[in-house]
This record gives structure tokens, sequence and C-alpha cells, in this order.
């Protein structure tokens, strides 16, 4: 162990006010630095490789974005020679005498290619890695910890593993201490939904894992989103039903737990109804009954073992705050492999339930209930490519009710287009593509809008985020209004967002329209984390048109006719010669809606801390800009989480 020498001191303190650790007094045992790579070399450590050198590096190293939140001036740095180079660092072996071992940690986010290790016995017992998977992102290190009491008195090393070539495929760590009182300062209850990375208009649950939205359905002035839930845990595991309500899809009230397991299985995607007319039976107040259509994901507990998939079925009559599943559970017995995420909706022309089903590989399937218990088949529906959770719904094209098609939609934000009559669906059109970003996936509607708002309003899980350090893990997707449109090669889904976030606008807007050469940014004196962004222009002689969000580029590419954004792009086509773009900007999102929502890109990000910056560029020549306006927004939070 390093004597404290006042540098050290120094360090610590420097730690201790940049990362908010929680030192207490009283602690009867001083914390142990294991290391703080402050040295002209590793000392006892080993590195094997070329990644990690022969010594620390000295902050950041050439080509590599700005390294930052290191302490002191030394820290591993495994981009030494690029990305491609790779290696281990390993510790020697220490006594493991503390409570919790923390640490400064950043780069790349592969489990066992970019990690650091606790070995036990020659066995990870406890691993980290870095927050970055994805084009962007931030060399900023994070502050991380493990809790080892359980490992005490065990004689164990550390190795900072880096097996990655690719992007991201290198590892940041600094400051690594054993001590007894050393964690993460506690969130307090007023801090819940302010924390760094926590969308401010996007739902994500006050804590843990979530994924999908489930059984979203409206009634008597609330929004109701279910969602794929872990109670216990920050990764996925354990499926239950998570359930929140909004009057706006925007503040979001966290309520208590759904549908938990039980012995049929976890508890998979869904969705919900309003049975109007009480066809199942389940009525017993005033209140309309709320039924949720559920997969019960047979085998993926111990007390489901050896069960199939199939579906089931609970009901509210108190406006969804308590459930009851239904005694003859499940309502449709196994049909076949993992059939799954069943969509159901009241098919008015054939009075009857009707549920879309996927079944396994590209098939879907139709079936119908005259009262939400008894099912029967009506026909498959191939979707080339599509995989899980299905949507199906009635749209008017051109705004024309006389004029209807039907959409059927999958996971991956491919939909086809066609007719419905209460036993077939006939294709007309698709696959086709809603969605060019890399975070949207497992979209679903919302059921019983009323007739006179008249939308489809869907929602979808922002899949593939990173929340370093964060209480919750994965976020939903903007609320976004789905309409049919004609275009010269056929009719086409549009997504934009919805209007309720207008009532989010905070202070005068900015606006700007005129000819933007290049090198100049309207921009510059614009600042935030959370913005409503409308940029409408021509390309004149500029080879691309963009903007600059917070460090992350949105890149029009003039001659190619293709927007890009975080290492994909889509086919975007000018309009008489223009091109409209809108974007929502939150902590740790961004969402293009182009030409007036025939493109939709949807990206997770995690911009540097000292980065709030916008910035409108030209690059090659001159645009015109035609019109230019940015809201910044207001945060949804706090609200009554309980």
């Amino acid at each position: 162990m390093k004597t404290l020498t006042k540098g050290i001191v120094m360090k610590l303190l420097l730690f201790i006010l940049t990362f908010g650790l929680a030192m207490v007094a009283r602690a009867a045992q001083p914390d142990i630095i294991l290391a703080d790579f402050e040295g002209p070399d590793y000392g006892a450590w080993k590195a094997t490789g070329t990644a990690f050198g022969t010594g620390p590096a000295q902050g950041t190293l050439p080509n590599q974005m700005e390294v930052s939140g290191f302490a002191g001036h030394g820290l591993v740095n495994s981009y030494l020679g690029g990305d491609k180079a790779t290696g281990t660092l390993t510790s020697p072996e220490f006594k493991i005498e503390r409570k919790f071992i923390a640490f400064l940690i950043g780069g790349g986010g592969f489990p066992t290619k970019t990690c650091m290790n606790l070995l036990v016995d020659g066995k990870v017992v406890r691993t980290a890695t870095g927050p970055n998977t994805e084009p962007g992102g931030s060399e900023e290190l994070a502050l991380a910890s493990w809790k080892v009491d359980d490992l005490a008195g065990k004689t164990a090393q550390i190795q900072i593993v880096d097996d990655a070539t690719g992007g991201w495929g290198h590892i940041l760590v600094d400051q690594i201490v054993l001590a007894d009182q050393v964690m993460v300062a506690p969130t307090e209850p007023e801090q819940l939904y302010a924390e760094r990375y926590r969308p401010q208009f996007h739902f994500s649950p006050m804590k843990n894992w979530t994924n999908d939205p489930n059984g979203m359905v409206y009634y008597q002035g609330e929004y109701h989103l279910f969602f794929q839930h872990n109670p216990s845990g920050i990764n996925w595991g354990n499926m239950t039903w998570g359930h929140a309500v909004s009057p706006d899809m925007f503040h979001w009230k966290q309520l208590e737990h759904a549908i938990y397991p039980d012995k049929l299985g976890t508890i998979f995607s869904g969705s919900a109804v309003i049975d109007e007319d009480n066809t199942a039976g389940f009525q017993t107040g005033t209140e309309k009954v709320m039924v949720c259509i559920y997969t019960s994901a047979g085998g993926t507990s111990p007390e489901s073992k050896g069960q199939p998939f199939t579906q089931s079925i609970a009901y509210s009559n108190d406006r969804g705050r308590t459930w009851t599943k239904y005694e003859k559970n499940p309502v449709l017995a196994h049909v076949a492999g993992s059939n799954r995420d069943p969509k159901v909706f009241w098919h008015v022309p054939s009075k009857q339930w009707v549920m879309a089903l996927f079944l396994d590989g590209n098939t879907y399937a139709l079936f119908a209930s005259p009262d939400l218990k008894q099912w029967n088949k009506l026909c498959d529906v191939p979707v080339p490519g599509g995989s899980e959770c299905p949507d199906f719904f009635e749209l008017p094209v051109d705004g024309d009710a006389a004029n209807t098609k039907w959409v059927f939609w999958s996971a991956n934000n491919t939909y086809l287009l066609g007719t419905f009559d209460g036993k077939t669906f006939q294709k007309e059109a698709g696959p086709l593509p809603t969605h060019y970003g890399k975070n949207r996936y497992a979209s679903q509607s919302f059921s019983h809008v009323p007739s006179a708002d008249g939308r489809r309003i869907q929602i979808g899980w922002m899949a593939g985020g990173k929340y370093p350090h964060m209480p919750f893990n994965q976020q939903m997707s903007l609320p976004v209004s789905l309409t049919l449109r004609s275009f010269p090669e056929g009719i086409r889904l549009c997504t934009l967002p919805v209007k309720e976030v207008e009532a989010l606008y905070a202070g005068e807007k900015f606006a700007w329209q005129g000819d933007l050469p290049a090198g100049e940014n309207p921009l510059a004196k614009v600042s935030g984390d959370l913005f409503d962004i409308t940029l409408a222009f021509e390309p004149g002689s500029a080879k691309e048109v963009g903007l600059n969000i917070r460090g992350t580029p949105i890149r029009y590419d003039v001659q190619a006719r293709k927007l890009q954004c975080l290492g994909s792009s889509a086919p975007v086509d000018l309009t008489a010669g223009s091109l409209k773009l809108r974007v929502l900007v939150d902590r740790s999102t961004i969402e293009i809606f182009a030409a007036d929502g025939r493109v939709n890109m949807a990206y997770c990000f995690l911009p540097p801390a000292d980065n709030k910056g916008l910035a409108l560029f030209a690059e090659g020549g001159a645009a015109k800009v035609q019109d230019l306006e940015v809201h910044q927004l207001k945060s949804t939070w706090p609200v009554d989480a309980k």
C-alpha cells in the first residue's frame, strides 16, 4: 500500500468532490488505495499485449476524443495505437478487507471484451465496463463500485481487459480504492428523475430494467402504459408488468406493478382493451372492465419449468389499480414455437375481438373471440423479415375516412398494408420500413383513444441505450401520431411527434432565417439539453447541411440524398427543392423526423456533460435556411412515482 503523500491526499479530495462519494468521518478503518496510476510505470501490475503500453497514460492519446473525468494526471487508457490494439493489465494479489471496491471507468461497453474484472481463485466474481458501444458517446470516466463484503478475507486480483478491435474497442480505468464507506452518494427522493442521463420528457421507470411497452390503452382521461419490467434488477429478467398513467403521455405517474409471474411463466408482452359491453362477464361495478392480454412465458422461471408459451388474461374493475388473473388461464394454448405478444382489439364490423399474435420465425397469425376467453384461428400473416410484437390497426389514407387501409406492424419497425374483412388479412404492399435509426423497437399503439380525437398514437422501446450508473435501465420513445399518406411510389406510413409536446415549451423560442455560408453557426449562443428543433432549408451550393447536437452531428448529404446520424442513414429526397427536419432532444436521446414524418430516426446517446451547445452548419458551399425554430423544453419530472 502506498504512503498517503500530500499529492495522493489532494487527489482523493478531488475524487470525492468531483464524483460525490459519501465518506463518513467516523469510519473505523481508513481507505486503501489499490491503484492511482500516477507513477511512470504500472509497478507490480503485469501487462500483456500492446494496448496498455508500459505505463499509465497522461490523459488523451493520439487520435482519441478528449478523455475527462479521471483523477490526477495518470490513468489506464488502452487506446494506445488505436482500437485495434489488445491486451490485459493484471494487479498483484491483494486481500479484500473493506466492504466496497470503488473506481472510475469509461471507454467501451462490451462485456468480456472491454471490461475490468475482479478475480478470486482465478474466476471472475465481479465485472464492469464502460458505457459506449455505438458511434458518438464520450470518453468521460464515471464512478462505479462493487459491494464485496461477501468476499471479505479472500485473496483477489483485478484484471483490466481489452480484447476488442472495433469501434470503442478500448477501456479507461483510474483510482481503484478499497473502502468501508465509499459508495455513490444516496439519491434523495427529491433528486429522483434529475439524474444526469435520466430522460426528462420520455418515460423511464423509477428504477431497474424496462423494455417493451405493453397494454397501451386510454380510459377516462388517462393513458395507461404497461411495460416489461424487472422489479428486482437493473438487467433483463423476472419479467413483470410495470404500470404508469398520464393525462398527456408526458407527465407519467408510476403505479404498483400490475401482473406478476406465476406457475404458467413470467409475464411477457401483450396488450389491453376496455371491454365496453362486458363480453367477458368480469364487470362488477360501474366502471368498464380493463382487460390485459399477455404471454405466459413458460419455462422462463423455476416455477414454470416445463410449461410452454401460452396467452393469458387479467382484469381490473377499478381503472387499472388492482388486477385479478382469470382463473382458467391460459385462454389460448400453445400454438407454435415461442408464440407471444398478443395485440387485441374489437373489430366493429364483425363484432368480435381480434388478436394478432407472433408465432415463430417470420410468421404471425390472427385469432378471433366473442368474449376474450375462447379463441379460434382466422389466418396466418407472413411478414418477411419481421419478428415479435405485432400491432394491427386501420387508418384513413390522406385523411379520407372512406378510403382506409390496414397496417400490420412488426417489432423491427416494418409493416404491411392491406385489407381485412374480419376473417382474412390480404397484403397489398410491404414489408415497408419506417425507422432508420438504431434505438426503436417493439412499438405499440394505444387502444380506445376517443373517436373525437381520432389519432393512432404509438410509443416504442428505445432499445439498446446505455445509462451508466443510473438507477434505471432503458426508456420509452416519444409518443408519435401515425398517418397514411399517398406518394408517387405508393401509400406510406408517416410518424410525427404528438401535439402535446408543445405544452412543454419553455421561454422564448429562437427563430432565424437567411443564407447560411460555410463556417457560420446561427445557434452559437443557444445551449441546453432539452430541445424541439424545426429546420427547413434549401441546400443551395452546400455539399452537406446539418445540425450538431451537443457534439453529435446530424448531416444531410446533398448529392447522395441521405440523412446521417450516429452511424446509420436514411434515404430522403428533397421536396420542391427543400428539406424539412424536426429534431427532439432529451438528455440521452435524439429523435429525428424528416420530410414531414416520412422518415423517423431514433438514437440513444451519451453527450459530454460540458457540451450543451447546438450548431447549424453548411459545408462545401452556402445553404438557404427557410425556417429555423428552437424551443427549449421543460422537464416533466418530478412526479409522485408512487
